[in-house]
């Protein structure tokens, strides 16, 4: 399988700008959808499927080739973007986010239901994405195979308890070949994390359950390629990765505010923004 391209960490943050400046495009066409989140898992996701996955856009359900389960699915518009770019489907279809009948829906949904190439499951019902990555780890470990299996959790998905559940099967069923990355930015829908429900200390907790922890700032490039390097190649238990983001990021009004959790930017607001996160090479797709 072809994992190229293979960009440097420089090219590596042009393009999360353009996937940044992607995703203002696209909400300014829908006119709704998610800012926050998928502002902040900008930077992940292009070091994902641009350096760190064993994916081929021309192949995207070849038999060796890494899973990725996105639980938070309501972020959507980055890995929209982000398989636009990587090549599995023409930046065009970029303009019909959230648009009926198109198959850029709300929340992700698979090819064999009017969804896209390379997304393995609908997701967005909060909680069960990592049920799904920890059967498919198992299934895959049963069966021989290398593959790597991706989770995406939002910290505040934390607070569902069918998480927990799949952190203590994964621990006892040992699937190394297990990697959960949480998008800790302490923002949920209506207010701090922590004002909600607490998650600290998450470490302990995952420690505690038979987890092996690792962190990284989730807003650099070095630190996201090598820390989940580390992770990818640790053995013996499942591992997570706490990812410290910030909420909107790279758009100074959005940075860090919990209110842009699920609202698009109006047309000023986008102008803005899109000013903000500086044109790059790559060019936009409208």
């Amino acid at each position: 399988m072809s994992r190229n391209p293979v960009l440097n960490v420089n090219e590596l943050n042009e393009m999360s700008r353009q996937i940044r400046r992607d995703i203002i495009n696209m909400l300014l066409i829908a006119k709704s959808g998610h800012s926050g989140g998928p502002l902040g898992t900008a930077d992940i996701f292009t070091a994902l499927y641009f350096n760190l996955l064993n994916v081929d856009d021309k192949n995207p359900y070849a038999e060796d080739r890494d899973y990725l389960f996105l639980s938070i699915g309501h972020i959507a518009p980055v890995w929209y973007a982000t398989l636009a770019r990587r090549g599995y489907f023409p930046l065009e279809e970029l303009k019909t986010l959230r648009k009926v009948n198109g198959r850029l829906q709300g929340h992700p949904a698979p090819l064999k239901t009017h969804g896209l190439p390379g997304i393995e499951i609908a997701s967005g019902s909060l909680g069960q994405g990592l049920s799904i990555a920890v059967g498919a780890a198992l299934g895959l470990k049963l069966d021989g195979k290398p593959n790597t299996v991706v989770c995406i959790n939002g910290d505040g998905e934390l607070q569902e308890g069918q998480i927990w559940e799949a952190v203590m099967t994964a621990a006892h069923h040992k699937t190394d070949n297990l990697i959960m990355i949480v998008d800790k930015n302490d923002c949920q829908i209506d207010n701090r994390v922590q004002n909600v429900m607490n998650l600290d200390p998450m470490a302990d907790k995952f420690r505690a359950f038979g987890w092996e922890v690792f962190e990284m700032d989730g807003h650099d490039m070095n630190s996201i390629v090598d820390t989940f390097t580390k992770a990818k190649a640790f053995k013996g238990k499942p591992k997570v990765i706490i990812a410290n983001t910030k909420m909107g990021r790279g758009v100074s009004f959005m940075e860090d505010d919990y209110k842009w959790h699920g609202v698009p930017p109006n047309e000023e607001q986008g102008r803005i923004a899109l000013k903000e996160l500086a044109p790059t090479r790559f060019g936009d797709f409208v």
